[in-house]
């Protein structure tokens, strides 16, 4: 295992619709060759075990790297507790996807992005990172997903019918415990767009630029044949690590104290995978 280095982040607020923020933070690097900007999954948040490693790493090897917690993450000021459950439970994929946009505007205009950048997504994240980049004029110019969700829809119909009926489904934060409402927001949002702009099937074959699609082969939570579709998807632009005997989070435990081997070497790949296709 590897000890886990430092560089100071600089912290930014974003303000959004309702109250709301996009919190997040910027990796300077120190003389910058390119951007990334990263996307962290479903009850994920920026700082989150492996997020500000992966940003740290980046920056270390010169691209200045950008964390955020999407505005309906339900994560509060201090940026690790569920103290927002109403953000949380209003939360939709296409929200999300204006989060991004929101980032990407916010450093445009800082000067941390400059020309196209790189885009991350981890989970949730990745499908994020996945339909952004396939929006026109997203100026994207390269993307990496680690156990990235191959499709919006993720329930049967029957539990939809329940969900709806009771107005709101719950989930369970396997770290906490706690157990948090969706509401029928986000219901509502994949069935008017699952065939349109949440389409992920869609999205991966539009992607033309350098595609790094990464997942472990004993994920219990996201299939590895999500990652295998996408791959056939993406018009031969991609390339498919499939990890041999790695979990969801690629051993990464929060607080990362240390840097499991796996995750070492996903990250290693994946900075050198950045520099190689985002250095302008």
């Amino acid at each position: 295992m590897t000890e886990v280095s430092a560089v100071s982040p600089e912290a930014f607020d974003i303000p959004c619709a309702g109250g709301l923020f996009i919190r997040g933070e910027v990796y300077p690097a120190a003389s910058p060759l390119g951007s990334v900007v990263i996307c962290h999954g479903f009850k994920g948040f920026a700082h989150w075990a492996f997020f500000p490693y992966l940003a740290r790493s980046l920056a270390e090897s010169g691209l200045t790297a950008i964390t955020f917690d999407f505005s309906g993450s339900g994560i509060g000021r201090d940026r690790e507790t569920f103290t927002e459950p109403d953000a949380f439970a209003g939360n939709t994929f296409s929200k999300e996807l204006e989060d991004i946009a929101n980032v990407v505007d916010y450093a445009r205009r800082m000067k941390f992005i400059k020309g196209k950048f790189g885009l991350f997504g981890h989970s949730r994240g990745g499908a994020m990172a996945i339909l952004y980049t396939a929006t026109p004029d997203a100026e994207v110019k390269s993307l990496v997903t680690w156990a990235a969700i191959g499709h919006t829809n993720w329930w049967t119909p029957e539990e939809a019918i329940i969900w709806r009926r009771r107005g709101y489904a719950e989930v369970t934060n396997s770290r906490t415990g706690q157990v948090m409402r969706l509401g029928t927001e986000l219901l509502d949002d994949v069935e008017l767009h699952a065939n349109t702009t949440l389409n992920v099937a869609a999205a991966a074959a539009k992607i033309k630029m350098p595609w790094l699609i990464v997942h472990g082969t004993t994920d219990e939570t996201v299939p590895s044949t999500d990652g295998e579709r996408l791959h056939e998807l993406s018009l031969r632009v991609s390339t498919l690590r499939l990890i041999e005997g790695a979990n969801h989070g690629f051993d990464a435990k929060h607080p990362l104290n240390e840097v499991p081997s796996i995750l070492e070497r996903v990250v290693q790949e994946t900075v050198m995978f950045f520099v190689r296709n985002t250095t302008q």
